[in-house]
This record gives C-alpha cells, sequence and structure tokens, in this order.
C-alpha cells in the first residue's frame, strides 16, 4: 500500500498556479520594458519550469512512498 505525499501535492498545486499568474503579471508590464520580445521569452521560459516542477511534485506526491 502507498501512502500519499500531501506536501508534495499541495506544493505542486501551488506551483501549477504560481507559473500563469507569474506570466500574466509580466504581461502587464512588458510593453515598459526596453526589449519585450526578450522579456516574454525568458518569463514563459521560467513559467514553464516552474509549472513542469510543479506537475513533477503534483505526480510525486499522488503516487506516493511505500509504508
Amino acid at each position: 500500500m502507498r501512502q500519499k505525499n500531501w506536501r508534495l501535492v499541495i506544493v505542486g498545486i501551488v506551483l501549477i498556479l504560481a507559473a500563469p499568474a507569474f506570466f500574466f503579471f509580466f504581461l502587464g508590464t512588458a510593453p515598459k520594458s526596453n526589449d519585450p520580445a526578450a522579456l516574454m521569452q525568458t518569463v514563459g521560459q521560467v513559467s514553464g519550469v516552474v509549472g513542469g516542477i510543479g506537475l513533477v511534485m503534483l505526480i510525486f506526491g499522488l503516487i506516493g512512498k511505500k509504508s
């Protein structure tokens, strides 16, 4: 029987929700930048990585560990 790790699940969900919030926050500030295209490219990559890490943490938390 496997035991779910609820801490990993919660942190994964928080990271998955934080990634698009981070992206949309910078979407509003990009026009003020000197190079908006480069800024949004970097922000998109960071958001993707954070969302991916959150997804992996969510999956590992739901799989759990052997008790």
